[in-house]
């Protein structure tokens, strides 16, 4: 990446977190249909509602910018993305495969927050008081989805892959 000075850095960053969410866009339909829980299917399928949200706000920022809507391959996404795949792919019981679902998706939402994060406060320090607000309603959308996410994991996901276990805690003593 280069930038001389942050109006470049704030727009580099910017083309950069509008790949991850195009590729947000992309990877959320299949990991909504990997999911079993009716629950977090929902908040999956509510999230690509609103994942498509926050491309046309990072479109209004770019244009508030004056810089050409561009997708820079967001290398960080990407990684999270093919991690998720496994997640995916992987042969576990639909409870296990639930509550890995909600890991991944929540690595992608902290990922997310930080990027939105910064890109505000460059905006802030910039002067562009009306990018700060769409990219702080976004960062609120975001900070929200990761608490529906932790809601669901630990008043029904969490549990119902901890029955799996058929009451024996075997793999956590080792954490300990």
């Amino acid at each position: 990446m280069k930038a001389k000075n942050l109006e470049e850095l704030f727009a580099e960053e910017l083309k950069d977190l509008y790949d991850a969410e195009q590729q947000i866009l992309e990877a959320l339909p299949k990991v909504s249909a990997a999911a079993s829980s009716r629950e977090l299917k929902k908040a999956l399928d509510e999230h690509q509602k609103l994942t498509r949200k926050h491309v046309s706000r990072l479109e209004e920022v770019f244009e508030l910018c004056g810089v050409e809507p561009e997708r820079k391959k967001c290398k960080g996404m990407a990684g999270l993305l093919a991690e998720g795949e496994g997640v995916l792919k992987a042969d576990m019981p639909s409870e296990i495969k639930d509550a890995a679902i909600i890991a991944a998706t929540q690595r992608v939402e902290h990922y997310e927050m930080a990027v939105y994060g910064s890109l505000r406060s460059y905006a802030q320090v910039l002067g562009d008081i009306e990018s700060a607000r769409l990219l702080q309603s976004t960062l609120d959308e975001e900070g929200d989805a990761d608490r529906t996410l932790t809601q669901i994991a630990e008043f029904s996901i969490n549990a119902q892959a901890a029955s799996r276990s058929n009451g024996k805690r075997e793999g956590v003593a080792s954490l300990r």
